[in-house]
């Protein structure tokens, strides 16, 4: 596998524009996969998101990005940390959150997945964080794959049921 050169930091204000882009293409892949679970959200609504988490510097999620030497984004990282459960839950409180990865389709296989992760549990790791998941649907072999690669393991079944 070729790799290519990059550079993963912390995303900035001016990064948000190319976050948007990353998420509305991430969405129309994953709508793909299962219309009935994914949709694509208001491009001003993912803008307003971002925007948000990147001006709370000291607030509990993280956003990373990948850059090529272009200055291109080329893909991002965001770490969102879980609620510790409610006291009186049976589950013992573990500092956790959840990863979404994604890389644009013209330098997948090159390594920035990888890369972007391995910055994402560095992240996490200096901010006591113990755990981490991603959400994968059970179509997306790719993502199943890829995560499967970088040590993540099955972490449960979660089951459900729609109603009505």
């Amino acid at each position: 596998m070729r790799k290519v050169r990059l550079t993963v930091r912390p995303a900035v204000p001016a990064d948000v524009p190319a976050l948007v882009e990353l998420r509305l293409a991430n969405a129309e892949a994953h709508r793909v996969l299962d219309p009935a679970v994914y949709r694509i959200p208001p491009r001003d609504a993912v803008r307003r998101h971002f925007t948000a988490v990147l001006a709370d510097e000291s607030g509990p999620d993280g956003i990373l990005v990948a850059e090529a030497p272009d200055g291109r984004v080329v893909g991002m990282v965001e770490v969102l940390r879980h609620s510790d459960p409610p006291e009186h839950q049976i589950l013992n409180p573990e500092p956790s959150a959840q990863v979404h990865t994604v890389v644009l389709p013209d330098v997948r296989g090159l390594g920035v997945g990888s890369a972007l992760l391995r910055a994402a549990e560095r992240w996490a790791a200096d901010r006591g964080i113990r755990y981490l998941s991603a959400g994968i649907h059970h179509r997306n072999a790719d993502a199943v794959r890829f995560y499967s690669r970088q040590g993540f393991t099955d972490g449960g079944i979660s089951l459900g049921r729609r109603l009505g």
